[in-house]
């Protein structure tokens, strides 16, 4: 539905707005639009290297040491090792948050964000995993990484099948609780995260920008990590606007995408991740229920359109963003989207602890309104694009 979405935007688009050729081939482009053009182009190689790529390769290398933490776990069932688990979880989980303002390409094309990311956890169809024996030894194998992969459906990979093995209550379980039957699916699904985590990078970045342990893994999935199959890597797609190849009429596309991008997720979560139990619409569908981690996810939801939005994941390292863009043709919007963020990430975090059991409080309606409200802010700075 996301890409969906977006599909029709940048299709009307392409109808409304002027075409702005290559920076190779600008004979006929108006000396504002060719300045503007390479201010876009700043902004965009930013973003890509900075933001996307930057908290694609820190997610994946986390998800390395979950696997690796799965693995210890599985070899040795202690409390120690099953905190240490839990941690990994949260720290991968946070940055795959921190992605969500840029679900769009790599993400929604490869399917690999309902593939890790699919909630409610289908409880009762994992039970039922648990029980098929000969899917256990296929899980338990060499290969059990690329089996689930491949075998289990969405609604049992990925993040929430590990938090249910992992948390209860918002607690790591206590060790005793774990089945060996539960390890061998944990450490199954997380080499799946794990390659999945991997394609992520690699699709922005290029394969060949990625360490070899990665490589070697996607080479070896036969993973296809280019935009439509052909030469670019998803960051080289935007680095490359108004070049042949390259599915961005102009830079201006590309920062559109990016903003686009960034009001897909504040929907998402005031419609949608709060919206939905607090409304009564689906009270069933609450995010990371087992670990009560919901907040977390949502905060780091805004923090990625944030970071999207400033220029940078390393708030040390930011460098030319939207934001000095639309500080220039409209200073009082560029503070409105910024308190806006700040807004909505302060009435978040002001929700009871835990969201699972106060998603109808009077600060759950609250925070999903500031979400809203940063949604709106954030289509006027699509328009200023174009000032």
């Amino acid at each position: 539905m996301i890409m969906n979405n977006l599909f029709r935007f940048l299709f009307c688009a392409t109808l409304l707005l002027p075409v702005l050729t290559s920076c190779d081939n600008n004979d006929n482009i108006p000396d504002a639009d060719e300045a503007k053009e390479k201010t876009f182009s700043v902004i965009v190689e930013q973003y890509v290297n900075h933001t996307v790529i930057a908290t694609y390769k820190s997610l994946a290398d986390e998800s390395i040491e979950l696997y690796n933490a799965l693995v210890a776990l599985k070899q040795n069932k202690t409390n120690a090792n099953v905190q240490t688990a839990a941690e990994k979880w949260i720290k991968a989980r946070d940055y795959w948050e921190l992605s969500e303002a840029f679900l769009y390409g790599a993400a929604s094309d490869f399917g690999i964000d309902p593939h890790i990311d699919t909630w409610p956890l289908a409880k009762d169809e994992l039970l039922a995993e648990l029980s098929n024996n000969e899917h256990i030894v296929k899980m338990s194998g060499e290969n059990g990484d690329e089996w689930a992969g491949s075998f289990l459906g969405s609604a049992l990979l990925g993040f929430h099948g590990i938090e249910y093995i992992l948390f209860e209550n918002g607690q790591p379980k206590d060790a005793g609780k774990i089945t060996d039957k539960e390890l061998i699916y944990a450490v199954a699904v997380g080499g799946d995260l794990r390659n999945q985590c991997f394609r992520l990078e690699a699709s922005w970045a290029s394969l060949d920008q990625v360490t070899n342990e990665k490589k070697q893994k996607l080479e070896s999935l036969e993973m296809r990590v280019t935009v439509n199959g052909g030469k670019y890597s998803y960051g080289q797609d935007m680095l490359n606007a108004g070049k042949a190849g390259s599915t961005k009429t102009s830079f201006a596309e590309a920062c559109e995408t990016i903003i686009e991008g960034c009001i897909t997720i504040a929907d998402e979560v005031g419609a949608m991740k709060i919206g939905m139990p607090y409304t009564g619409e689906d009270v069933n569908y609450i995010e990371s229920p087992y670990s009560y981690n919901s907040k977390v996810d949502f905060i780091g939801n805004i923090k990625s359109i944030q970071n999207a939005y400033l220029g940078g994941a390393d708030a040390g390292k930011r460098g030319a963003s939207l934001s000095d863009f639309i500080k220039t043709v409209d200073s009082g919007l560029d503070t409105q989207i910024k308190d806006a963020i700040i807004n909505a990430i302060a009435k978040i975090d002001a929700i009871p602890y835990p969201f699972d059991k106060n998603f109808t409080s009077v600060q759950a309606g609250e925070a999903m309104e500031a979400c809203n409200d940063l949604s709106d802010i954030l289509s006027e700075a699509k328009k200023a694009l174009y000032k």
